[in-house]
């Protein structure tokens, strides 16, 4: 017998290649860490249901692809999004630098209301790996009024913080606009990829790098 919920929250992680995008969905959805890179093609999407302070929720969390070849396809995705979980890696600068570029696009392409959590992978790294202090991911946080965790998908650090974060602020925005997202969620059937379960998915690519996590 399936398990009833009280209503679906549709989720994007964006975020530069290589930054663990596909690593933390399955680490959250899965409770399994992939110690190969995992390059997604396009978009796939899981689902996992929570529990949120006690009323049954289902996350459905679409993982984008980070290469640029891709990003036309992938921001068809944005509308309809309640919420998006924006990574960067602290061992790589440049996919920090880059949160300005996934910003801008969040704010041309998203709901206005769209609600964010910013998360900078890999924080088990050594003080010589580490390229991005914490401190600088706080300050962008704060600047774009986003809550902000340094997580590890190989060592399953704030995780689940980060997403049931996320889920609390979507829950928030839904009571202060009063409504369900009805409107939207039935707009956004027809979109792509918002068929059914999103038949639309393309999958992903495992390569023989080491984990982007």
């Amino acid at each position: 017998m399936a398990l009833d919920f009280v209503a679906t929250y549709k989720v994007l992680v964006l975020g530069d290649s290589n930054v663990g995008k596909t690593c933390i969905v399955h680490r959250y959805c899965d409770e399994k860490y992939y110690d190969t890179y995992i390059s997604t093609i396009g978009i796939d999407f899981k689902q996992k249901l929570i529990n949120l302070d006690g009323v049954p929720i289902k996350l459905q969390i679409w993982d984008t692809a980070g290469q640029e070849r891709f990003r036309t396809l992938t921001t068809a995705y944005y509308r309809g999004a309640m919420g998006i979980l924006l990574m960067y890696d602290v061992t790589n600068l440049e996919s920090y630098n880059n949160l300005s570029y996934w910003l801008r696009n969040i704010q041309e392409n998203a709901s206005p209301d769209v609600v964010k959590v910013l998360a900078g992978n890999k924080c088990e790294c050594s003080a010589t790996q580490r390229m991005v202090d914490k401190e600088r991911g706080e300050k962008i946080a704060e600047n774009f009024d986003m809550p902000f965790f340094e997580v590890s998908c190989k060592s399953n650090i704030n995780i689940e913080d980060a997403f049931l974060s996320l889920a609390r602020k979507i829950r928030e925005q839904r009571e202060r606009r009063g409504d369900n997202f009805e409107n939207d969620e039935k707009q956004d059937k027809k979109s792509p990829g918002s068929n059914g379960l999103g038949t639309f998915s393309l999958g992903s690519l495992s390569g023989e790098n080491r984990c982007s996590c």
